[in-house]
């Protein structure tokens, strides 16, 4: 269950209103006007919580739940509990996704941090020249420069810092201890704590006596419906902008370097870095601990396995794996023939060798 002094719960919904907004049908022995009043997991949830199974492997947790109500794929429909209302869907997962949003708004598009929702705090710096929309939030010890303009709804959390400049749509989170400079943000954008955006791209031109430094005269761009997870790095661009297209997902962790283009709908996980003018296209994925060389591209749909290591250009659509990444049946190909070499090396070898 949802602890209620951090997860605030809408009112109870009927399981009607619930069907409707998550696309999933209601099977016979479901009421359309029965209400519950919050989700929960399998093994957690009561008579009026609704939770939910995607995977076979918490079947048991599902023949024994309490819950009043379940979101589930056609296929254990059979296997319900008698007395639990069944919400099927093709998708269980996105469908709870989706009825949590309806519970917890809140923790879908970002929360206050201190507790004074709508409210511009006495003990934030805002320049006389900067812009603050209707119902924003800015939280104490915020800084917000020059000629900044925030959109209506904003939350701005504890500490932040917003650089001269800068614009930040409506309906964005930006959680405590971020810093954003040299950058232009959309709507309902999610900065995490300790997001870092638009700081210098790292750019020396090298050689003797000195490296000298190259001035970034880019700027960030991050497009609508972006989140960035806790202490990820976005760098400014060097001429070029930075981009983040819309509606992209980064994990914690991440670095991005400058005058990289990321594309729409991509998912980034931890501890991934993108060195400067990389391009990736739409719906690319890379998984944790992935490297991307730069100035190259990897193109739309293609997924990159973790720890994967891109130097060369990555075809539309192909997944890739390895250290330098090749296409992932290559690598795995690879993989097994060096185990059967590691083998034959130990039989053949003799004792004390």
């Amino acid at each position: 269950m949802a602890d209620k002094r951090f997860f605030a719960t809408g009112k109870p919904l009927s399981l009607g209103e619930i069907a409707e907004r998550i696309g999933s049908t209601l099977a016979d022995n479901a009421d359309t006007n029965r209400r519950v009043s919050g989700v929960a997991p399998l093994d957690a949830a009561g008579a009026d919580d609704l939770s939910f199974l995607d995977n076979p492997k918490y079947a048991d947790a599902f023949h024994a739940t309490a819950a009043g109500a379940c979101i589930v794929h056609p296929r254990f429909v059979d296997r319900a509990p008698p007395k639990v209302a069944l919400l099927v869907s093709e998708q269980p997962y996105r469908a709870y996704a989706l009825a949590a949003q309806m519970f917890h708004p809140d923790e879908a598009h970002g929360a206050d941090t201190f507790g004074e929702r709508g409210k511009v705090d006495p003990r934030a710096a805002i320049h006389p020249t900067a812009k603050v929309g209707s119902g924003v939030t800015i939280e104490p010890s915020v800084t917000v420069g020059a000629n900044v303009e925030i959109g209506n709804n904003t939350v701005v959390g504890t500490n932040t810092s917003i650089g001269k400049g800068c614009t930040v749509g409506k309906d964005c989170f930006i959680g405590p201890n971020v810093t954003i400079s040299h950058a232009h943000i959309g709507d309902r954008v999610m900065l995490h704590p300790g997001v870092r955006i638009g700081q210098d791209g790292f750019g020396f031109a090298m050689g003797l006596p000195r490296h000298e430094k190259v001035p970034q005269l880019g700027r960030v761009i991050i497009q609508d419906d972006v989140e960035i997870g806790a202490n990820s790095t976005v760098d400014r661009g060097a001429g070029p902008d930075t981009v983040i297209g819309e509606g992209t997902k980064i994990d914690n962790l991440v670095q991005i370097g400058h005058n990289v283009e990321i594309g729409r709908s991509c998912i980034v996980v931890a501890q991934t870095g993108i060195a400067g003018s990389a391009k990736l296209g739409d719906f690319v994925v890379l998984a944790a601990q992935v490297g991307v060389t730069g100035h190259l591209t990897i193109n739309s749909g293609a997924q990159i396995a973790a720890r994967g290591a891109v130097v060369h250009d990555v075809p539309p659509g192909q997944q890739y794996g390895g250290v330098p990444a090749k296409p992932i049946a290559e690598w795995r190909r690879e993989v097994v023939e060096l185990r059967k070499l590691g083998r034959r090396r130990k039989a053949d070898s003799k004792p004390g060798e």
